[in-house]
């Protein structure tokens, strides 16, 4: 297969820069002729003919829709590589049907994200959260004194909302600190739970048991909700709930409903919905929750490590080798 098909970039503007340093923009230059500065979805929406040359697309953040329209302007086009995450917001059952091929840097993305949670869930296990807040309420008038904490020890337990890419990550980094893991995942096979050295059990069992809960379930329609007001309800005195998966798992209105009566309860959500809360959100004035902005995923540099992912599969797909990350329809139907 010639090295010198035609390509495209298309992102949100800046993105070119943004998960491609200088030296990796060298290399894809040298496997692929770009006959167009970077894109972003307006410009093609704008001018779909640009596509008319590319014999593949490299993405990242702000594709358009690539639908059976936009995908009549674009008749060479073999494949996107695409140094992002999900790949919903540019699929389309055209896309699929037409057999092309698309790649995802999601496992890139894994990364940083299991190596926030694991962070979240040390500093959860000392009650960090609350003690900073009753720390800077006090303001120097008096030194809080030490809330109960579960601590980082064998008696302390982890629960982990599914063991997809990041879950696995996430308890496979867990091993290294004296903790006890549970887990649910109805789709997981027992060996691989035996493998990461982590307990299934039920959805109500894990809330009951542990001191801290970090959800991983993927945002698809039959998860929307599915964490309600009765799972926070449950959990144990001083227990603690991460989420950096999607808010719409979440049953929001329930959750800010039980962190109202129990002010023993912790969330730290890097994620809500809809994202960032409304003006207004109770979320904002809770002390027992505190909000990051979507941070726990690729960031400022973190983002190369996903745009040397697409790298990596545009060489394999052009030297004609198997790819590693593609994603076939039935596959993006279980992913975020």
């Amino acid at each position: 297969m010639s090295a010198r098909m035609k390509g495209l970039f298309v992102g949100m503007g800046g993105m070119w820069n943004h998960v491609f340093t200088a030296e990796q923009q060298g290399r894809l230059g040298e496997m692929v002729e770009f006959y167009a500065p970077p894109q972003t979805a307006e410009m093609v929406q704008a001018n779909p003919e640009i596509l008319r040359e590319a014999d593949v697309v490299i993405g990242a953040w702000g594709m358009p829709k690539l639908d059976a329209a936009m995908l009549a302007h674009a008749p060479r086009l073999k494949g996107v590589f695409y140094a992002g995450g999900t790949i919903r917001g540019f699929v389309s059952d055209a896309f699929w049907e037409r057999g092309l091929i698309v790649t995802s840097a999601w496992a890139m993305n894994a990364v940083p994200v299991a190596e926030y949670t694991v962070a979240q869930i040390v500093l959860s296990m000392k009650q960090t959260w609350m003690h900073m807040r009753r720390m800077h309420g006090a303001k120097g008038t008096e030194r809080p004194g030490r809330l109960p904490m579960a601590g980082v020890m064998p008696t302390s337990t982890v629960g982990l909302i599914s063991l997809g890419m990041i879950g696995q990550r996430v308890a496979r980094m867990l091993q290294a600190y004296e903790l006890k893991v549970v887990a649910y995942d109805p789709f997981v096979k027992p060996e691989v739970a035996r493998e990461l050295k982590v307990e299934l059990v039920g959805l109500e069992e894990l809330f009951g048991r542990s001191d801290v809960v970090s959800l991983h379930t993927p945002w698809l329609p039959q998860t929307v909700g599915m964490i309600t007001g009765a799972h926070f309800a449950a959990m144990k005195k001083g227990a603690t709930f991460i989420n950096t998966s999607r808010g719409a798992i979440v049953r929001e209105a329930e959750m800010i409903e039980v962190l109202r009566q129990r002010p023993d309860l912790v969330a730290v959500l890097d994620v809500t919905y809809p994202e960032p809360p409304e003006a207004g959100s109770a979320l904002y004035e809770l002390g027992n929750v505190f909000l990051t902005p979507h941070v726990a995923g690729s960031c400022e540099s973190e983002s190369k490590r996903m745009g040397e992912s697409a790298i990596g599969e545009l060489g394999r797909f052009l030297r004609g080798e198997r790819l590693e990350w593609s994603v076939s329809r039935e596959k993006a139907a279980m992913l975020a």
